[in-house]
């Protein structure tokens, strides 16, 4: 099984955008407090270190011509990485974001994986990146 956390609805190109994206463009657009702001830095720098860059692979991996839709899940045992979603989730909810939990047993190909990850893209070309909530 694998996670994921993103918007209910796709953005632009079909993709539905992740809960890292989401909150960096609120941080990016100075739109956040200063403790949103200072756990938010926090945050990203602990996953930057705790888990590979799948860009650092392979600078391609989320090129809209080589892979179209290209999003990252979590594995399911990647529980350490799980478990600090929620303060992302509580910033989003903050500022009137939606963000949900989606899981699938076969999400896309994959085209990266490494321990506690996989980058895919669907199965069908021109199928949505939508998936069910949790419940």
């Amino acid at each position: 099984m694998f996670v994921r956390f993103q918007s209910p609805l796709p953005g632009k190109r079909g993709v539905h955008t992740g809960v890292f994206v989401l909150t960096n463009i609120l941080g990016y657009a100075e739109r956040l407090t200063p403790d949103e702001h200072a756990t938010w830095r926090a945050g990203n720098d602990w996953y930057n270190a705790a888990y590979p860059n799948p860009t650092d692979t392979d600078p391609t991996i989320y090129d809209v011509t080589a892979n179209p839709r290209a999003t990252a899940w979590f594995k399911e045992s990647a529980t350490h990485l799980i478990e600090r979603v929620p303060p992302y989730l509580a910033i989003l909810e903050a500022h009137g974001v939606e963000c949900v939990r989606v899981e699938s047993d076969d999400p896309g190909r994959v085209i990266y994986e490494d321990d506690v990850q996989i980058v895919v893209v669907p199965h069908d070309p021109t199928a949505s990146t939508s998936f069910h909530p949790s419940t």
